[in-house]
C-alpha cells in the first residue's frame, strides 16, 4: 500500500450509518465492483460517478455506526476510495475497515476546515493529512505499525495467510 495518498475530498457528516453506505437491499453480494455502484446512494446517489480512484471520505462523528456489515468497508473500498479521515468511527467498522485493508484516520480539526473538492495529501505512515487546496496541515494519530502491516497485506486474512506461509 502507498504510504502517501492523494486524492479530492468527498464530505459527509455525522452518524453516517451502514445503511447509508450500502443500503441493505444490495447485501445479497460481496464483490466489491458491485457494491460500490450503490455506496452512499440514499444520501449522494451520483456519489458512485463522482468518485475517482483514490478519492477521500472525509465525515463527522461516529462514520460506520449501524450493523457490523464488512460490506460498508468492502464497497467504499470497491470505488477506489484510498482512505477515510473522520472525527470519530463506530469501532466496528474502523476494525472491518483495517481488516479489508481500507485506511482510516480521526483528525477532527481537518474535518472541521476540509470541504468537498479540496485536494488532500494523506500520509498513513506519520498521520499528516494536508490538504493542498488551503495549504494547510494536519495531524492525526498514525496508523501503528502492525495496523500498516495489515493494511500493506490486503487485508486481515492476507495477513494472517502470509504469517501462516499458506498459499493464496
Amino acid at each position: 500500500m502507498k504510504k502517501i495518498l492523494r486524492g479530492t475530498a468527498h464530505k459527509f457528516g455525522d452518524n453516517i450509518d451502514t445503511d447509508i453506505i450500502i443500503p441493505a437491499r444490495y447485501l445479497v453480494t460481496t464483490d466489491p465492483q458491485e457494491l460500490a455502484k450503490h455506496c452512499m446512494e440514499p444520501i449522494a446517489p451520483d456519489f458512485s460517478k463522482r468518485a475517482k480512484e483514490g478519492d477521500i471520505i472525509v465525515a463527522g462523528e461516529n462514520f460506520g455506526c449501524g450493523s457490523s456489515r464488512e460490506h460498508a468497508p468492502l464497497a467504499i473500498k470497491g470505488l477506489g476510495v484510498s482512505c477515510i479521515v473522520a472525527k470519530s468511527f463506530a469501532r466496528i467498522f474502523y476494525r472491518n475497515a483495517f481488516n479489508i485493508g481500507l485506511p482510516v484516520l480521526e483528525c477532527p480539526e481537518a474535518v472541521d476546515e476540509i470541504i468537498s473538492g479540496d485536494e488532500l495529501e494523506v500520509d498513513i505512515e506519520t498521520g499528516e493529512i494536508r490538504n493542498l487546496t488551503k495549504g494547510k496541515t494536519y495531524k492525526a494519530m498514525p496508523i501503528p505499525p502492525f495496523m500498516r502491516e495489515i493494511l500493506d497485506s490486503g487485508g486481515l486474512i492476507n495477513y494472517v495467510r502470509r504469517k501462516l506461509g499458506v498459499g493464496f
